[in-house]
């Protein structure tokens, strides 16, 4: 692939977040700089779809940034993205991938791959070590098929050539996202090679990152939709320079944490909890189940009593303030955000998004309540029927193994049993899955949606 400029940063996990988030800042950041080299080129894990459709374009896309004006109609500003340089397609030809991440002008490689594409544990963030997606690359050097597999082997090639420091920047939501891809990359790579892994934990930084910016799913590869909101908290430690996003509004920090807990807290965790109630009371968008005024007032009360009193302190944030910002967000009548998208993965999403929150909460005495209903909810929602009686599809990593606890938790006496067996997932619920107050909490609501319904549990 003949390419204008080589690309500074190759990008794996080509979604519609990456192309409305990373994309339009590295493009306004080489505008600002003049620095062409901070190019992006795409690397696409799975399908060549992003690539069919961009490639006759020049790599070229439309971000469309949609909200409501103060009468509440839709509107949209459009802005063409030109950063891209090209897309990869790995199942076609991984060894090109490699390649890339092993070039001498990749200075950092970044990856939007979600939560279930770091194959870890999400309750111990630690490997996952009868994946078998993991063993094939480990026996496959050249053709990995996952993201840990990709990386390490291309470092390989990147060590043997000399190639020198590169930076490994996760833009997924994990708590300590750089930290957990260090840790996991290092235990797969002393797989491959101790040496291997000894000269990436020399060589490559890993810094820690809070993104955010509601962008739905994409129809049509060539237009994105997203809100107009930003905002991207990454530390500033890099191993061959990065291209200046505060061009854009990104915050360089000295830790992401205090960003990112507050991000998966009260977006990612309220964002959940609507989805897997509206999923099965059959609302169809986030500002359609926002609308409706008792989850209105559920999730506003759950960050006001319940998430917020768990977040450490950020100068200058207005929590209040903060909060009324996040509830119009997801009004947005523009995005048309659909809540089975966000309900999806929920196994990999649940660790960060409520239960560390609900751990906090209980180690300090203090009410899980609404984080509890949460929880129900996505327990609730593995039925995979909603109130009108229509199917929908579990789309989740560990769906036959939460079918069978499903299956075997229906066999139990009474409510709390069956709560108590799904809980019991150590992978997912860790220790706090055997706390009987949280058991007990979980338990309440998931009776009441099952014997009243959504709607009746959220009126007070």
């Amino acid at each position: 692939m003949a390419l204008v400029d080589a690309p500074g940063i190759v990008h794996l996990g080509l979604g519609a977040f990456a192309r409305a988030h990373l994309l339009p800042a590295t493009q306004v950041a080489m505008a600002a700089s003049g620095e062409r080299h901070w190019g992006v080129l795409g690397v696409s894990l799975r399908h060549p779809d992003v690539r069919d459709a961009l490639a006759p374009h020049g790599f070229r896309y439309t971000l469309a940034l949609r909200d409501a004006d103060d009468r509440g109609r839709p509107r949209e500003r459009r802005e063409a993205i030109e950063a891209l340089r090209g897309v990869l397609v790995a199942p076609e030809d991984p060894g090109a991938v490699l390649d890339a991440i092993a070039a001498p002008a990749t200075r950092i490689v970044s990856l939007t791959v979600t939560e279930k594409g770091y194959h870890h544990d999400p309750a111990t963030r630690t490997l996952r070590r009868d994946d078998a997606d993991l063993a094939h690359d480990l026996a496959h050097p050249d053709a990995p098929r996952t993201t840990l597999g990709v990386l390490a082997h291309g470092l390989a090639r990147r060590r043997a050539r000399g190639a020198g420091p590169v930076t490994l920047l996760s833009c997924d939501n994990l708590p300590a996202n750089g930290d957990t891809l260090r840790g996991l990359l290092l235990a797969f790579a002393a797989q491959v090679d101790p040496a291997l892994a000894g000269w990436i934990d020399a060589q490559c930084t890993f810094p820690n990152a809070m993104v955010d910016r509601i962008v739905p799913r994409s129809e049509n590869p060539a237009v994105v939709a997203a809100e107009p909101f930003f905002d991207w908290a990454v530390e500033d430690r890099f191993a061959a320079g990065r291209p200046d996003w505060t061009a854009y509004g990104a915050r360089s920090v000295p830790s992401a944490e205090p960003f990112e807990k507050l991000k998966l807290r009260m977006v990612n965790g309220t964002h959940s909890t609507i989805a897997w109630l509206a999923v099965v009371a059959g609302w169809a968008t986030v500002d359609e189940a926002i609308a409706q005024p008792a989850l209105r007032r559920t999730i506003e009360a759950l960050m006001r009593e319940e998430i917020e009193p768990t977040l450490p302190a950020l100068p200058g944030l207005d929590l209040a303030d903060y909060r009324a910002r996040l509830l119009q967000r997801f009004a947005n009548p523009a995005l048309a955000h659909r809540t089975r998208q966000i309900a999806m993965d929920g196994s990999q999403k649940l660790p960060q998004r409520l239960l560390g929150t609900i751990a906090d909460r209980l180690a300090a005495g203090a009410s899980i309540e609404r984080l509890a209903l949460g929880v129900a909810a996505w327990i609730h929602f593995l039925r995979g029927v909603d109130e009108q009686g229509h199917a929908y599809p579990i789309d989740d990593p560990l769906a036959g193994v939460l079918a069978d606890l499903r299956t075997h938790a229906e066999a139990a006496p009474d409510e709390r049993s069956r709560v108590a067996v799904i809980t019991g997932f150590a992978p997912v619920f860790g220790a706090l899955g055997r706390a009987p107050a949280f058991i007990d909490a979980v338990a309440r609501h998931t009776a009441t949606l099952r014997t009243r319904g959504v709607r009746a549990t959220l009126e007070p």
